[in-house]
This record gives C-alpha cells, structure tokens and sequence, in this order.
C-alpha cells in the first residue's frame, strides 16, 4: 500500500481544511514546490495534489503551480483533483506530466462524462467519491447529493474508471483515524482498486489501513498528520511496506 502525501493548493500556498471547509483552514507553506520536495526526499512514491480553489470554481487555479511540481519532479507519478471538468483540462494536465487525474464533482453531476474520459484516456482517470454517512458530497464538498457511494464506485467502475479515491469528509483533517470500515465495504464491493483520504493521524492508522490493503485498497492519503508531526512519512511507508512483505509471505506458505 502506497502512502501518499497530499498537497493541498489555494492562493499557491500548501493548506489544509478541516472537513474540506474552505474558512477552516491552515497554511503549511508558502512554497508547494519545497513542500513536494521534502516528501519526494522523504522517500514518496506518488504525490496528491489538490486545486481546492478549482473545485469550488470549476476550474483550475493553481495549474502553473502543478506544472512546476511535475516539472521538476518527473520520475514522481502525480494524481490530482479539483475543477477537472472538461476533457480540454484533462489534456492539458496529461500533457505536462500529471499521470492521473481525479474527476469528482463532474462525475456525480454528468455520468456520462466519466465513460467519454474514460475512452478517451485509458489508465488515467480516477474518480473522486467523498462521501458524508455514505452519501457523495460535490463542488468542493459544499454540496450533499442523495447519491449512494457504492451504486457510483460500481456504476464508474463499468465506465472503465481505473482507481477510485474516497474521502471521509467527517474524518478528513480532523486526525480522529479513517474509516477503515466504510473503506473496505467499498473495495470489497468493486473489482478496481481504492484509495482511501481522510482521518490519518498516527502510525496505527496506517497499520489498520495496511492490515486490510489486500481487499483492494492499494493506497492512502495523508495531509495534516505529516504536517503536523503525529506521523513520520517515511516510518509509515516503511510500515506498510512489511506489513504488505509478510502477507506475501503467508500467502507463499
């Protein structure tokens, strides 16, 4: 299970929300580019980025400041979220590096458009599902839909989506510990892979997360918990990566 550092951008600086509200706020840095640094020295395998003011706009904001991390960084695969509405954007962010992008707020509003993409950008497109008490919220998560998360993990599934990334808003930079359970009734419900956002706070978070990885869940996201200190990003990949060695093990025997 890959561990995944997630740089939040608004205003070009790296922030956080807490349970993605955009007055509750803390800014990280000033420049996204030293921040992406310092996880790419901490061993990252993936970064995900976030264009908070692209979700609430529907259109990207901070692409310059994206441009640059995969720039300088391109032996790093990129997944990014926020305001990807068209299939103008989608290009776009393919052509200067990006190697996925998530689509959230345009799926739930337009299903249509995640077959097209889909078709049109094979092995590129996630979709975002942040979900309140199993329901998906859209356009920056401002908005609660009446939408089951499962119904729409296996209905994009079809459409031939190539990850999904579900968020717990109630857990997300609250460092209260992910949703372990939720997460694994909706990798156990669709054959593609997961990753799971929001709730990481320390260590045995993402020993949970790691112990249950082989029901699909190939990844986790985490923000506030490496900004903060409660969690040392590199010790957490570690972890993860012995705990995936000994179930490969088992399963040898």
């Amino acid at each position: 299970m890959l561990l995944i550092p997630a740089i939040d951008l608004k205003g070009g600086r790296c922030v956080r929300l807490r349970q993605g509200r955009m007055d509750d706020e803390t800014v990280f840095s000033d420049d996204p580019l030293a921040v992406a640094q310092r996880w790419v020295d901490a061993g990252t395998r993936r970064l995900h980025i976030v264009d908070l003011d692209g979700a609430t706009s529907g259109q990207p904001e901070n692409a310059e400041v994206i441009h640059r991390i995969t720039e300088k960084f391109p032996d790093v695969p990129v997944q990014v979220g926020g305001g990807i509405r068209d299939e103008d954007t989608i290009q776009s962010y393919l052509d200067v590096g990006v190697a996925y992008v998530i689509i959230g707020t345009k799926a739930v509003n337009a299903p249509h458009f995640v077959a097209d993409v889909c078709a049109a950008f094979p092995g590129h497109i996630f979709i975002g599902l942040d979900a309140r008490k199993g329901k998906v919220a859209t356009d920056g998560w401002s908005k609660l839909s009446h939408h089951d998360v499962i119904d729409l993990a296996q209905h994009f599934e079809r459409d031939g989506a190539e990850c999904i990334v579900y968020t717990d808003i109630e857990r997300d930079g609250m460092l209260t510990g992910p949703n372990v359970e939720a997460t694994v009734r909706l990798a156990q419900s669709i054959k593609i892979p997961v990753i799971a956002s929001g709730g990481i706070h320390t260590i045995d978070d993402v020993r949970a997360l790691s112990e249950v990885a082989d029901e699909g869940i190939v990844g986790a996201i985490t923000g506030r918990a490496i900004y903060e200190g409660s969690l040392d990003f590199t010790e957490g990949q570690s972890l993860a990566d012995r705990v995936a060695a000994q179930g490969d093990a088992r399963a040898d025997t």
